[in-house]
């Protein structure tokens, strides 16, 4: 198999007096389409057989449509929509999980101007509150909601949905409608709609993940994404060599792989599977299962779930042999990945094809797309996020002793939906939209190496001494120290002389005999490693409460939000200080 074709990247530099940087990937990525949806009507011409979706059915067995079907389902979806009155300014809010119908139902919005939310199934099922999900259908003023299963989500709808047209795929509550009763009879409509979009209409909202308070809606225009998709094409350039096939389970509700593997998927006339498996011990199994059966070409996943993978190839190379053979790259985010699952995915990948199958992370947010940062050079460690796609231009601004970044890019979001003050605060007077993170250069020498992740600029802070806390580091190697003991910790201490620490404990942790005594020592070892104040963490306190999404002390990715677990935990925080050096229970 030949090696994958990826971009050569051609960045210029300038170094301004101030301090800041200017890069800047030369050239503008070639077109596909005006819209995503149109590359669907493009590829129904063109492979009107080839498998977009799949997904398994009741029976287990995988149910498929093709591209020709889901533009006929598109068409008289949209009409349908039309009918009921929904439009630019009465969009649909989706509940529920990735399936076929919320596919087809996605993209019937885009293709009629009718734009979409898909709200993260945490708001419906973990919440026991809902307040997240009530402020999202103030906020968007749904026409239609829609949930896979109405037992499923009965909880979530009936809070919500009063006045509200709903519709189900299986199990409607009273006043809802199968999802089978949507579609109209003629199209008409929705062709009449899809030939009068624009580039500046709203194709969809993505909602933020909250770790900054209520979740905010990040509009998504058709041009936004139709430019996206360009830079991902021309960096994954083998996309054209063959149709990507991808077996995917992250969530539509976040921008990875709503925005990004949803639509180069479709802009690529690729074969998308649903993977009904998770990266989690009870149901990793599904997602071998899938993997046994279907070969991806192109493969994300979380660390933790490439570190269950690996196990699962070492003890059957028939696996490893079945996802390896045809893939051009593996990507993986939403976390640090360890170095010996880094090198351990390199070496099999070896072994199996006789080729390094490129590993990589990147960098970007929902409100850049996604795609903004990539890296397609092959690293020796992970971490290494990139360089700028074509035409963006990334400016490096010193902040603090550390490097901001920001993003002038085609596919930067508007702003956010009903929040004017917001909106202009995410743009600085050069037109850059602010990512809020720190990045660090992989060679201070030479900044077409790429560079590393560096924290988030908003979680920093001083000490009483006036010494700088770079939080985010600091946590990841603490976290990392305890060695899968903790879950996640807060870092405490801001106008404190010292720092302390609130740990999350991982499930099942506290009930081991003496693990009071393993976590001291632990302690002690990450005591002796300090250099200096802004590192040393003498006092941790366990707590006993799991972090609340109702609250916003976590995100619905599982995320910790600091600030919040601070500001509702202020006992927390003073018995860790009113406590000797040590670690201690709450």
């Amino acid at each position: 198999m030949a090696q994958p074709r990826f971009w050569t990247p051609e960045i210029t530099v300038d170094r301004r007096a101030d301090g800041s940087i200017l890069m800047r990937h030369e050239g503008v990525a070639p077109r596909l389409a005006d819209t995503v949806v149109a590359r669907i009507s493009h590829w129904a011409r063109r492979t009107p057989d080839q498998t977009a979706f799949a997904a398994r059915g009741p029976d287990g067995q995988w149910q498929r449509i093709s591209y020709d079907q889901l533009l006929q389902k598109m068409r008289h979806l949209g009409a349908g929509l039309l009918e009921r009155g929904l439009g630019q300014g009465r969009p649909v809010l989706i509940l529920s999980e990735n399936a076929l119908d919320h596919a087809v139902l996605a993209l019937a919005g885009q293709y009629a101007g009718v734009p979409t939310a898909a709200l993260s199934t945490a708001f419906s099922l973990v919440s026991d509150s809902f307040d997240k999900l009530r402020d999202a259908v103030a906020l968007l003023n749904p026409g239609l909601i829609y949930a896979s299963d109405g037992a499923r989500y009965g909880r979530a709808l009936a809070a919500v949905s009063d006045g509200v047209l709903t519709a189900c795929s299986v199990n409607p509550p009273a006043g809802a409608v199968l999802f089978t009763a949507l579609p109209a009879t003629d199209a008409g409509p929705a062709d009449s709609a899809f030939a009068r979009l624009r580039g500046d209409m709203v194709a969809k909202y993505l909602f933020t993940s909250g770790s900054t308070g209520s979740p905010k809606a990040v509009i998504n225009t058709h041009d936004m994404l139709a430019r996206n998709q360009d830079m991902v094409a021309d960096c994954f350039r083998f996309l054209a060599d063959h149709p990507p096939v991808v077996v995917d389970w992250a969530p539509w509700s976040h921008t990875a792989s709503g925005n990004k593997v949803f639509h180069m998927v479709l802009s690529n006339g690729g074969s998308y599977y649903i993977d009904d498996g998770k990266p989690t011990p009870a149901l990793i199994g599904r997602t071998l299962d899938n993997l046994r059966e279907v070969s991806p070409t192109w493969y994300f996943n979380v660390p933790a779930g490439y570190e269950m993978l690996l196990g699962a190839f070492r003890a059957d190379p028939a696996l490893a042999r079945r996802f390896f053979g045809g893939l051009d790259m593996m990507m993986y985010a939403g976390a640090g990945m360890a170095q010996h699952i880094w090198d351990g995915l390199r070496t099999m990948s070896r072994e199996v094809t006789g080729r390094e199958v490129l590993l990589a992370t990147a960098l970007g947010a929902t409100e850049t797309g996604p795609f903004a940062l990539m890296c397609t050079e092959a690293q020796n460690a992970p971490g290494n996020v990139g360089l700028p796609s074509r035409g963006i231009t990334l400016k490096l601004v010193p902040n603090e002793g550390k490097l901001e970044a920001r993003i002038k890019s085609p596919s930067v979001t508007p702003g956010y939906l009903g929040d004017a003050a917001t909106s202009a605060k995410m743009i600085d007077d050069e037109g850059f939209y602010c990512l809020g993170d720190a990045l660090r250069p992989a060679d201070p020498d030479d900044l077409t190496k790429g560079f590393f992740f560096d924290g988030r600029i908003a979680e920093n802070f001083k000490l009483a001494t006036g010494t700088w806390v770079a939080v985010g580091a600091l946590r990841a190697k603490l976290v990392d120290h305890f060695g899968g003991l903790i879950r996640d910790a807060v870092i405490v201490g801001e106008n404190r002389p010292s720092l302390a620490a609130l740990l999350f404990p991982a499930e099942g942790v506290m009930d081991r005999p003496e693990i009071m005594a393993e976590l001291q020592a632990r302690l002690d070892s990450f005591v002796a490693a300090s250099t200096g104040s802004s590192t040393r963490i003498a006092r941790m306190l366990i707590l006993r409460d799991a972090p609340s999404l109702d609250r916003g002390e976590v995100t619905d990715k599982g995320s910790i939000n600091a600030r919040a677990v601070i500001r509702h935990r202020p006992d927390a925080v003073a018995q860790v200080y009113a406590t000797d050096e040590g670690i201690t229970r709450e």
